[in-house]
């Protein structure tokens, strides 16, 4: 079967919205994912070759998820049945496990399309297996989450992953131009002009969402109209729409840790300016400020540690003023600290001693306190030996008591701490240096004593 014949069943009547009547009917109608549907690549030469196969496409909104499972429902002459994990559920599924069986009986093949199917729990998950199994239908499952995180591995064992990109912004502007050229389903009868860059802008606002470019160039048509701007589409009007925020933020879902993370990133790797960049991706998009305040504190304790203390004061001071007084005081705040904890020196010696401690500590059993470290409240437990011996660190020279251990008594001391040669840490790492001298100094002292001893009653025996 050749991929051009791939018509898409679909009316295109002119109330529906024009990313429905834009909607591939071909296969060589689909713009983007030619890491996919290029010549010889995987899902090209299963439809091809008629092997549909159960699968999850996994990718951002606006990708084709779900006009692909529709071209190959329709390339392999199979029966579309679609879902909703949102609106459907186990008895919906049984349902449809039903009408599938008779369609095989009668020689015919099911395609069972779930939208969301991440939002499916388990058990709903665990109803599609038995029936996957038996071939009674074929699952394609549409995801805008990562389905190593959201779906059984039972489910995931039964379906192959094919991961879709964003539209890049040139192929967003193929579609844009398509779709105003095209007189059927598109808006080539209106004969818009133009105004030089709206298409490029119109594709950087859409965020490699080709739906959300039609929608966006939808509205700037209807809007030429009512303000009669003799066939004109211009960069005035598209400032206009765009005022009203179309940035995509999915709160709790892939984009959002996605940029999270590259703020985080763009923090630790000191770019002050790609870390506000980020920030205000995320409250654009309607992040809540706090959820990032609170993220700057991890970051300042991660990324800065004792190199600079004061990055991890001024992270609580933001969230604090956030707290207090929120936006747009709060907002700035958080920017200020964000700034901050980029271009502060960076450190994360802090952040792998503790995990260190805390792996070493789950590895080993209890160790008892040493005597001279516990607590003596009481006569019993001074009789007992609790903080005999124990020196006074205030007591001592430099505050410090050389050669004095602290470790349980049947373990060897380690260390986690390794502080780096930069901001604070470097004076940090100088004085831990200086004290590490002492120690090797007071245990010299102790060995020379007990040597010394040894030797004059050894002269004396003479």
């Amino acid at each position: 079967m050749t991929t051009d014949l791939f018509d898409n069943p679909e009316s295109t009547q002119a109330h529906m919205p024009l990313a429905a009547r834009m909607r591939p009917r071909r296969l060589k109608e689909v713009v983007g994912q030619r890491h996919l549907l290029g010549e010889g690549r995987p899902l090209r030469l299963a439809i091809e070759q008629d092997q549909l196969h159960s699968m999850i496409l996994w990718g951002p909104p606006g990708v084709g998820k779900t006009t692909l499972a529709r071209l190959f429902a329709h390339a392999s002459a199979v029966e579309f049945v679609p879902l909703s994990a949102v609106l459907n559920g186990v008895k919906d599924i049984r349902a449809v496990a039903e009408q599938a069986r008779n369609n095989r009986i009668q020689g015919k093949q099911t395609l069972v399309f779930v939208d969301e199917v991440h939002r499916f729990n388990k058990s709903q998950q665990d109803a599609l297996l038995p029936y996957m199994e038996e071939g009674h239908f074929v699952l394609v499952g549409a995801t805008t989450e990562n389905p190593s995180f959201e779906l059984n591995n039972a489910l995931l064992s039964r379906a192959r992953v094919y991961p879709l990109k964003s539209l890049n912004e040139e192929e967003i502007q193929g579609l844009l131009r398509s779709c105003l050229g095209d007189k059927e389903r598109g808006l080539g009868q209106r004969q818009w002009q133009i105004e030089a860059g709206v298409l490029e802008k119109l594709a950087s606002l859409a965020g490699g969402d080709a739906r959300q470019s039609l929608n966006l160039l939808e509205t700037l048509s209807d809007l030429a109209e009512i303000h009669k701007d003799e066939g004109q589409i211009t960069l005035s009007l598209l400032k206009e729409v765009a005022a009203s925020g179309v940035k995509r933020f999915d709160k709790g879902g892939d984009v959002f840790y996605d940029q999270i993370s590259a703020l985080h990133k763009s923090v630790r790797g000191s770019d002050p300016d790609a870390s506000l960049y980020w920030y205000a991706r995320m409250l654009e998009g309607g992040c809540d400020p706090l959820y990032v305040a609170r993220r700057v504190v991890r970051m300042a304790s991660e990324d800065v540690g004792n190199a600079d203390p004061r990055a991890l004061q001024l992270a609580l001071n933001a969230w604090d003023v956030q707290d207090r007084l929120g936006s747009p005081e709060g907002e700035l705040a958080i920017a200020q600290a964000i700034v901050y904890i980029a271009v502060a020196p960076k450190s994360n010696a802090l952040y792998k001693a503790y995990n260190s401690a805390r792996k070493r500590v789950a590895e080993t059993g209890d160790h008892a306190v040493p005597l001279h470290l516990r607590n003596a409240p009481t006569t019993l437990l001074k009789q007992l030996g609790h903080g005999k011996e124990y020196r006074y660190a205030h007591d001592e020279p430099e505050a410090y008591v050389a050669g004095e251990n602290y470790w349980p008594d049947d373990y060897t001391g380690e260390t986690y701490y390794l502080p780096v040669e930069r901001g604070l840490e470097l004076k940090i790492q100088q004085k831990l240096a200086h004290l590490r001298t002492l120690d090797k100094a007071a245990l010299k002292n102790v060995l020379d004593n007990k040597s010394g001893g040894h030797s004059g009653a050894a002269d004396g025996a003479d």
